[in-house]
């Protein structure tokens, strides 16, 4: 309203704002000039919320520990999250589609001969640093500068080694004399999931669903109390939830349970597991149109389990039936490992003839899981405060329980007998065999799944379940409190092992004309209850190095 005695002002003076006219961002992206407004965003919140560019991974939230959204600054790399995109005008931004298109395509067929990639989620940034390292002119033989540069990154899936070897390989390797639908049906097997091997899965390109929802999607981000906070754009999303940034606690990790007496004999090896992240790097996410089926959050790859019971999905489905539009949900880093699923802890003793005590996190099909394999261990479910844990999650608690057997039986002096040389030999669930044993050249290897379908894939998957198994043994744990609160938020602060700290690992894949079935996880056991006995079986995981 208007008081009286005073005249309202003109239309013109009316719509003049207060607010300063925000700057021009003058960007050279992937070759074509582009002009933005200045708000204040980082590279990667405007390359993909406001340009589209999707092969920029997002994978911290943003924490400038993974490496998924690097892209080069005039042809350096640089993390796009924790850049801001003031500081970058008037440079030339190149992203994984703006890469020199020969040889972008061989870096694809690069890793995809050498199952250097697998969900995809990774590869972009690491393919674009290595391409600036290889500018520079490294001897192709000298694997110093790649551990260096990928330093900066983090792949959960693949183990390192084949991403070392697709370096080697650049230029040198096609896929187009392999059989790629054997190659994804043995991945499919490999990682419960329906997955794409080929060329482009390595460029970012295997259809996540972040990467996939229409333009005019609402964003939706994790709120208080199991609510959602949608916006316009993602700033708009994570303003209204009050996002935390995630933090690297000082709390030391400790172990939810204890070892069970033993009644009678003593045991012949004690185990006791702590908190560990799945650590997959693409957060969980869906879309949805009004009247639609929701996007998976699994995408092109099977999060090791840990995604099954993810809500996003639901979320997606019921948001966008509330506005009447599409709605993207994305999970933060921080969500992700507030409230996603963690493997149950275990603490348990067990003999050489096989009996003893497990004690398990109460967890729903855990003691089905454990008495699968181990029909001699007495399973003692224990409620803990606070994080939810998942018997899906890969080999939860037949795992535990056949690492625990192996130990047993080496500290009998039997089979699985201490020192680094013996092999451990597992029996997975599937069928699959595995053994492994630890020497002074690396993890050695076998496995017999059934027919390999693709060998470069199975030894792919085989690999980076000997990285993540040794990664658990020797690193892994995350801070959690008395009331089940995380303290470990970002990605770096969950231990998993760098390429520069990962052993060689040697696989031989034996023959077979048997149905192909799960082969990694046998190898994950296997990996896992060798590299225990040779650290002489201590109890308290992570044992360290086992040296």
């Amino acid at each position: 309203m208007v008081p009286e005695g005073q005249q309202p002002a003109p239309q013109s003076q009316r719509l003049v704002s207060s607010r300063p006219a925000r700057r021009k961002l003058n960007l050279v992206v992937d070759g074509s000039d582009v002009e933005i407004e200045d708000l204040g965003l980082s590279l990667l919140d405007v390359l993909r919320n406001q340009l589209g560019i999707t092969g920029v991974k997002d994978g911290c939230s943003p924490q400038g520990q993974c490496g998924c959204c690097t892209v080069l600054v005039d042809g350096k790399p640089r993390v796009a999250c924790v850049t801001p995109a003031r500081r970058v005008d008037g440079r030339e931004i190149t992203t994984i589609d703006g890469l020199d298109p020969a040889r972008r395509t061989a870096w694809g067929e690069s890793f995809c001969a050498t199952g250097g990639s697998q969900c995809g989620f990774c590869t972009p940034g690491i393919i674009l640093r290595l391409d600036a390292l290889r500018a520079e002119g490294p001897p192709t033989d000298d694997l110093a500068p790649v551990h260096r540069a990928l330093l900066a990154h983090l792949c959960r899936c693949t183990g390192w080694q084949t991403v070392l070897e697709a370096w080697q390989q650049f230029g040198a390797t096609t896929s187009s004399d392999r059989n790629l639908e054997a190659a994804s049906r043995r991945a499919e097997i490999e990682g419960g999931n329906p997955q794409l091997v080929n060329a482009d899965v390595a460029l970012g390109a295997a259809g996540f669903a972040a990467d996939t929802a229409p333009a005019n999607s609402l964003i939706a981000v994790p709120g208080e109390a199991g609510s959602w906070s949608v916006g316009e754009t993602l700033g708009e999303a994570r303003d209204a939830a009050g996002t935390v940034q995630g933090r690297r606690t000082t709390i030391v990790p400790d172990w939810p349970l204890a070892v069970a007496a033993p009644a009678g004999t003593p045991w012949e090896a004690t185990l006791r597991t702590t908190w560990v992240e799945p650590g997959y790097l693409e957060t969980d996410a869906s879309w949805c149109a009004p009247g639609g089926s929701p996007v998976s959050p699994l995408a092109n790859g099977g999060a090791f389990g840990a995604k099954h019971d993810s809500p996003v999905e639901e979320a997606a489905s019921q948001l966008a039936a509330e506005h009447g539009r599409p709605v993207l949900v994305l999970a933060s880093r921080e969500h992700t490992v507030r409230h996603g699923p963690k493997r149950p802890p275990v603490a348990g003793g067990a003999r050489a003839d096989g009996t003893g005590i497990l004690r398990v996190v109460a967890t729903p099909g855990i003691v089905e899981s454990i008495a699968a394999v181990a029909p001699g261990l007495t399973v003692e479910e224990v409620p803990v405060v606070g994080l939810a844990t998942s018997a899906k999650i890969r080999a939860a608690g037949w795992a535990e329980a056949l690492i625990l057997l192996a130990g047993a039986r080496a500290g009998a002096g039997g089979e699985d007998s201490a020192g680094g040389e013996d092999s451990v030999t597992i029996t997975s669930p599937s069928g699959a065999t595995a053994s492994a044993r630890v020497a002074g050249d690396g993890i050695h290897v076998s496995v017999e799944c059934g027919d390999p379908l693709d060998d470069v894939v199975l030894r792919s998957y085989c690999i980076g379940a000997a990285h993540m198994a040794w990664s658990w043994l020797t690193s892994e744990s995350i801070a959690v409190d008395d009331q089940g609160e995380v303290h470990d938020l970002t990605v770096r602060s969950f231990g998993i092992l760098r390429s520069v700290d990962t052993p060689p690992i040697h696989v031989t894949i034996q023959p077979s004309a048997a149905p192909p079935v799960n082969g990694s996880d046998a190898v994950f056991v296997a990996v896992a209850a060798a590299g225990w006995v040779a650290s002489g079986c201590r109890q308290d995981w992570p044992v360290g190095g086992t040296s």
